[in-house]
């Protein structure tokens, strides 16, 4: 068996073009839809990230503003610069790209920003939404994954769905979103016993560990569904998944490939939460 290559490339461009004349209706009434990305410090990989969306903004027709700051800086100053983000009518969505420096309260500045405002999903209060079934905004990386399974035709209803990871990030609302799709649905984690055995006999699995081509062709189950969220970086600089690609697309009927998978399809789902953040804003 060779598995479907899941292209995260390809259904991201198609996913924009439809934003884009979204955002260029809902300009010509007067909004243009804004995100505000906010950087401490100067993490090469963050730097990258924030890079790269404030560039589909760009691309979308998006209003941005990227806000940087050292290192050292005091939080107190982000929260006062997040609060006037918050009251400002051109801003629809606001983010802090993590991680932050080790001063910083993560949770206290996440909690800082509007629900309204908050196109990352982090905040409290749309955690809880999406938990009742209810989200105002869907962390972007899951959405992105659930995004996948509608465009490829797949059924989750009662299948067996496995997620190696629990963060808050991924793990915990990808196992949300897969059992209000009806999944059945096991999260493991790094005090898991007998891992494989749960893999195994996953119908849909979905790797968010952070570890290099962790899972092995031996461990899936001939036939899954295969979702790679990590990105690890080798010793010779080159990206790879939590899965090793070549051997387990032998094995699964379809695979999202790293890079190229579900990393664009997050920063499209960043720009889905803002656009929708400024359709309700405008009525």
């Amino acid at each position: 068996m060779t598995a479907t290559i899941l292209d995260g490339n390809a259904l991201a461009r198609k996913l924009r073009a439809d934003f884009k004349t979204r955002a260029e209706t809902l300009a010509a009434r007067g909004t243009r839809p804004g995100l505000a990305v906010l950087l401490v410090g100067e993490d090469p990989a963050s730097q990258v990230y924030v890079r790269n969306k404030v560039n589909a903004c760009a691309q979308a027709g998006f209003h941005s503003e990227k806000i940087t700051y050292p290192p050292d800086v005091e939080p107190a100053i982000v929260l006062a610069r997040i609060a006037e983000l918050n009251a400002d009518p051109r801003i629809h969505g606001i983010l802090v790209q993590l991680p932050l420096p080790g001063h910083f309260d993560s949770d206290a500045l996440l909690k800082a920003i509007a629900p309204e405002k908050d196109v990352d999903g982090f905040h409290a209060e749309n955690v809880g939404a999406l938990m009742q079934g209810h989200p105002r905004f869907i962390p972007c990386t899951p959405y992105g994954v659930m995004k996948f399974f509608a465009e490829a035709g797949i059924d989750l209803k009662g299948k067996e769905a496995v997620i190696l990871g629990r963060s808050n990030i991924v793990g915990k609302p990808m196992a949300m979103l897969l059992m209000q799709a009806s999944a059945t649905v096991t999260i493991c984690h790094s005090q898991t016993r007998d891992l494989a055995c749960h893999t195994r006999r996953a119908d849909i699995l979905v790797a968010a560990l952070g570890k290099a081509r962790f899972v092995t062709a031996d461990m899936v189950r001939p036939g899954a569904v295969v979702i790679d969220v990590g990105i690890n970086r080798l010793p010779d600089g080159k990206l790879c998944g939590d899965v090793d690609f070549a051997a387990v697309s032998e094995v699964a009927s379809a695979i999202t490939p790293v890079p190229g998978g579900v990393g664009p399809m997050t920063i499209t789902m960043l720009l889905a939460n803002t656009l929708e953040a400024a359709e309700r804003e405008a009525g």
